[in-house]
This record gives C-alpha cells, sequence and structure tokens, in this order.
C-alpha cells in the first residue's frame, strides 16, 4: 500500500499531468487560429504525451493499492502575443514540471519509498528530454522571428512531429 502523503502527492501530479495536455490543446487551438498548422500538430502531440504521463500516475496508484482521485482542472489560457511567447511558455512551463518531478522524488526518498523513487526516475529523465525539447524549438521560433519564410519553414518541420507512446515500464 502506497503511503498517504505518496498517495496525495502523486493524485496531484498526475492533476498536473492533466493540466498540461489541456494547456498544450489550447496553445495547439491558438496555432489554429493562426493558420499554423504545423505548429497546432506539436501541440497536439505534446497534449497526447501528457496525457500518457497522467495514465502512467493513474495506473501506478491503482497498482499500488492507492485510490486515484480527480479534481478540476484549471482554466489554461487561450491567447499569446506570439509564437515566440507560446514557446517561452511552454519552457518555462516544463522547467515548473521538473521542480514538481523532483518534489516527488525528494518525497519518495524522505519516507523511503524505494518502488515510487524508482517508477519517478522514468519521469526525471522524460523532463530532461521535454525542456530540451522546448528550448529546441523555442530557439528556432526566435531565429524564424516575424519572418513569413522563416514561421512557414518551421511550421513545415514541426508538422512531422508524431505521437510515440512511452513504453510500459509496468
Amino acid at each position: 500500500m502506497l503511503d498517504e502523503k505518496m498517495t496525495d502527492a502523486i493524485n496531484k501530479q498526475l492533476n498536473a499531468e492533466l493540466y498540461s495536455a489541456y494547456l498544450y490543446l489550447s496553445m495547439g487551438a491558438y496555432f489554429e487560429s493562426e493558420d499554423l498548422s504545423g505548429f497546432a500538430n506539436w501541440m497536439r502531440v505534446q497534449a497526447q504525451e501528457e496525457l500518457s504521463h497522467a495514465m502512467k500516475f493513474y495506473d501506478y496508484l491503482v497498482q499500488r493499492g492507492a485510490r486515484v482521485t480527480l479534481t478540476e482542472i484549471e482554466t489554461p489560457p487561450t491567447e499569446w502575443d506570439s509564437p515566440v511567447a507560446v514557446f517561452e511558455h511552454v519552457f518555462e512551463h516544463e522547467q515548473m514540471v521538473t521542480g514538481l518531478i523532483n518534489k516527488l522524488v525528494d518525497l519518495a526518498i524522505s519516507i523511503s519509498d524505494h518502488a515510487t523513487n524508482n517508477f519517478l526516475q522514468w519521469y526525471v529523465a522524460e523532463q530532461v528530454e521535454e525542456e530540451e525539447s522546448a528550448s529546441g524549438v523555442l530557439q528556432k521560433v526566435k531565429l524564424a522571428g516575424e519572418s513569413p519564410s522563416g514561421l512557414f519553414m518551421l511550421d513545415q518541420e514541426l508538422s512531422q512531429r508524431v505521437f510515440n507512446p512511452p513504453a510500459s515500464s509496468q
């Protein structure tokens, strides 16, 4: 059975992952309204990733005999000033999620929950990839600036992203 503090913390993280998916869908909708379907595709794939992250937490709680508790998901923003502003938000958001994962690891270590610490190591590695991906696109968007041809080329590149479900670790 999972410790009550750990159960509560993982349920909060599950909710945070669902919010992340909601945020990225909102960003995708913004890009659709700006006729940047490749950017919108990148966000849709990102939302799918976040949903898969949430389900890994969901499944882990069930596997450990803990109760999944779903709570209200905050309304995400719907408008940004530019593609650069969107990807700055993405990068900041991923850094914030990294902090949340690190706090979960700290909690697991503090209560000697080695199984949960082991489970969370996948997320630690995943957040390195998430931050790298967000930072990489942010740098490209900054390079493109307001250049229509630069944004067009980047939109074409981002349209190629596909969702690859994570391998099951359970």
